[in-house]
């Protein structure tokens, strides 16, 4: 038991040795690639790259770069788990406010920005490269939370009917908004065209009154901020109820420009860090960037506050906004827009609520008589999903998203950032992912911030980079240890100063490539230089690196190498050992050139205890038998051997039955072993028994069988049963047998003679058969020939008259 122990542990290790390197050579392939020169190079390579800083670490010929590998390769190396530098990535929280909880109608009234809906709000990531740092967001709609709506309205001439539904909109839009919240403000603005050629006609009396007949309109204009946000929904109803249509030439409107505006100017407009709404409401297309070509307008938009009496004073210098510069805009003061259009340009406004983030569309009736309705139903779409986004990410740093939603919905990579049917009090969670794939040039931190769209909360992130390692900092400048201080010794190596090269800072770049210095990496009588295994710098061979990076060369002259090992099975040193310097260092129970020679003797040991049965060597694990009679895996075959039954057949036979080869000589040669007759085969002795047993069956001298059994007991006596009656073949009867051939000839005689006489009749039967067919095919034809001629001739006598 304690010997297969001893196996099993043998084994074990053994594979856990192989498991090693394979790890070493799957990941730390990246960090020796890398050629790092220090530990900050060394731990940018890969997350799972270290140095090591113990002094006496490399082996002769070792480049510095030797000291960065997979953590696993420099423990086998015998780097101690205290002198690698392995820094590892943080996350630390400064700011984690817990998410309001508060309903309508509390007596509690927060202010805006003592409600939270976001958790946490800020924290600190310190990033390794190839390493992500894992963020988990928390985010709760708060309910009774403020919202501003702003009403932009186009007051082209199309939209008289409409104007005159909006006019009581205040109050009535106050009164449905109490069931959702009870701090609410509501806003008006108004839009037509931009006030040049070919948008409006620029005649005198058109600029006066757009509109033809008796109808009295307003003069055109770009933008105009009627009321600012305000909870008084009456001052809402006053001043819209005197807002009077104006008109322009073209279909399409100046809508962009004046959402621009509102998105922009902020105090104007008079926006708090709420829920923020601009319904837009029109019953045509809109122009977009580039459009302002028509009116000579080249300027692209500057997204910039452009409002003076709260009119926009710019559009005929700047050039309409482009769908992304509006995303930009809203998405950057957190206001969510719904679209709220006639059913003719649903499918425009549907194409571009794709666009923006944040935005639904409704469909107006042709009189805005549903506008109320189309709000409340909007606001629930929009609050009902959250989206997250990121600002702009510095380089070389990537983020990725998974969201836990309601009802068990999780999502992953673009679907990872939105929850979708989020009711008022519900809460979900987002994992996020950031992950820095390299280190800035100067190493400086950045800062990103995460938000909800449409909500002004956001999360700050700061990023702090792990670039270099903590043993730098602690490094000696201009240390003895660097060649009479040509370097910095830091982290176990040093780090040469400008002009210095070697391992130690020991020469000056001028003279790396001098000869005398390539005699110190020469062997004796060898003109090769480091063996042609590497380069001599500086008087040292520092050894080249192998396309495979867990082949190494090594030694003073780079004679040495882990590699160029026998093998065996087509594995260095058999996979049994370590290959060090051209010569397999084997591990415990192994021997041999490539460790091929296994020393454990249990495959050798026989079924009776004894290794090889005591006739030969156990050698690598195999027997070698002494006995050239003898073969097997443990020499118990032997092929020129009698049996037991055969060996004692002659002796049995003498003292049963007293006959056979050894008669004369049974009482000297055959009393080796009790005998005890029995009367039948079945009175033998069974298998079953304590003792070996074996039956036997052999013939005697008369060519009788008789049976025995052979057994030894614990004691070393021979016993023998045999059966005290042999079985002999009994004669054959000649009569039956003589019989039985002649009956035999007689019988197939007969046979014979029957199937002749049968032959006979059947060919009989076809011949006459065929003669009869023939005579029935005979036809003879009894009219005359017709180049018969008669011998008699008749001649009649023309005068006879027959008288």
């Amino acid at each position: 038991m304690a010997e297969t122990s001893l196996k099993l542990l043998t084994w074990a290790s053994i594979l856990c040795c192989l498991i090693w390197n394979g790890f070493a050579q799957q990941g730390g392939s990246d960090c020796i690639k890398a050629n790092a020169k220090s530990c900050g190079e060394c731990i940018q390579a890969g997350p799972n790259c270290g140095w090591c800083k113990k002094t006496d670490f490399l082996q002769e010929g070792e480049p510095t770069s030797a000291r960065c590998d997979d953590l696993a390769a420099l423990k086998s190396k015998g780097c101690p788990t205290e002198d690698i530098e392995n820094p590892r990535g943080s996350k630390q929280i400064l700011e984690d406010r817990e998410v309001t909880n508060r309903k309508i109608g509390a007596a509690e009234k927060l202010k805006p920005e003592a409600i939270t809906q976001i958790q946490p709000q800020k924290l600190v990531l310190k990033l390794r490269v190839g390493e992500p740092q894992t963020v988990s967001l928390k985010f709760k709609r708060a309910e009774d939370y403020p919202i501003d709506l702003y009403y932009l309205m186009d007051l082209s001439y199309s939209m008289k009917d409409d104007l005159e539904n909006v006019k009581s909109l205040g109050t009535a839009l106050m009164l449905e908004m109490e069931k959702i919240t009870s701090d609410f403000r509501i806003g008006f603005g108004s839009f037509v065209e931009k006030t040049v050629m070919p948008y409006i006609s620029t005649t005198p009396a058109k600029l006066r009154n757009p509109c033809t007949g008796d109808q009295n309109c307003t003069s055109p204009f770009s933008y105009k901020n009627v009321l600012s946000l305000t909870s008084e929904g009456n001052k809402f109803n006053e001043l819209v109820g005197k807002q009077h249509i104006s008109g322009n030439l073209d279909s399409p409107e100046g809508g962009f420009d004046a959402i621009m505006q509102v998105a922009v100017c902020g105090e104007q407009i008079g926006w708090r860090n709420v829920t923020r709404l601009l319904v837009f409401s029109t019953d045509a297309g809109f122009h977009f960037a580039g459009d302002g070509k028509l009116g000579g307008i080249v300027l692209p938009n500057d997204g910039k506050c452009h409002l003076e009496n709260n009119m926009y004073t710019m559009s005929h210098y700047y050039d309409y906004p482009s769908i992304a510069h509006l995303v930009q805009k809203l998405s950057e003061n957190n206001i969510q827009t719904i679209f709220a259009v006639t059913e003719e340009f649903q499918a425009v406004y549907k194409e571009l609520k794709n666009l923006i983030p944040k935005s639904a569309v409704g469909t107006l009736s042709s009189n805005s008589s549903n506008v109320i309705q189309l709000i409340i139903d909007a606001y629930n779409s929009l609050s009902s999903e959250v989206i997250l986004e990121n600002t702009k990410l510095p380089k070389g740093v990537t983020i990725s998203y998974k969201s836990f939603c309601k009802n068990g919905v999780n999502d992953t990579q673009e679907d990872g950032r939105k929850c979708s049917n989020i009711s008022i009090g519900d809460e979900v969670r987002f994992e996020i992912n950031v992950t820095a794939n390299e280190c800035p040039k100067k190493g400086q931190n950045e800062t990103i911030k995460i938000k909800p769209l449409g909500f002004t909360e956001e999360v700050e992130i700061n990023l702090q980079f792990i670039c270099e390692c903590q043993c730098q900092s602690e490094g000696e400048p201009n240390s003895p240890a660097c060649h009479e201080g040509n370097g910095t010794f830091e982290c176990g190596a040093c780090r040469c100063n400008e002009g210095r090269i070697g391992r130690l800072c020991e020469c000056s770049t001028d003279e790396v490539n001098s000869e005398d210095m390539d005699a110190y990496c020469r062997r004796e009588n060898s003109t090769e230089i480091c063996s042609n295994n590497g380069e001599c710098i500086c008087g040292q061979c520092v050894c080249k690196k192998r396309e495979n990076t867990n082949e190494v060369y090594s030694g003073k002259y780079c004679e040495c190498d882990n590699f160029n090992c026998d093998r065996s099975n087509g594995l260095i040193c058999g996979g049994n050992g370590i290959c060090k310097c051209r010569v397999c260092e084997c591990f415990p129970n192994f021997t041999g050139s490539a460790c091929d020679c296994s020393l454990d003797t249990a495959p050798c040991m026989a079924s009776n205890g004894q290794i090889c049965n005591g006739r030969g060597t156990c050698e690598c694990g195999t027997c070698n038998c002494t006995d050239p009679k003898f073969q097997g895996p443990t020499c118990e075959m032997c092929q020129t051997c009698l049996g037991v039954c055969a060996e004692h057949k002659d002796c049995v036979q003498c003292r049963a039955f007293d006959k056979g080869e050894k008669k004369e000589t049974c009482s000297q040669e055959c009393m080796h072993f009790n005998m005890t007759r029995v009367e039948s085969r079945d009175k033998l002795p069974q298998p079953g028994q304590p003792d070996p047993l074996s039956h036997c069956k052999e013939k005697d001298v008369d060519d009788c069988w008789f049976y025995f059994t052979y057994s030894v007991n614990s004691n070393g006596e021979a016993n023998v049963h045999v059966v005290e009656t042999p079985e002999c073949p009994s004669g054959p009867d000649i009569i039956p047998i003589v019989a039985g051939v002649v009956a035999g000839i007689v019988l197939i005689g007969l046979a014979l003679l029957l199937i002749w006489k049968l032959l006979m009749i059947i060919h009989d039967r076809r011949e006459f058969a065929k003669f009869e067919k023939e005579k029935m095919n005979a036809k003879w034809d009894t009219g005359e020939n017709p180049i018969y001629k008669s011998a008699v001739t008749t001649v009649v006598n023309p005068k006879y008259e027959g008288k």
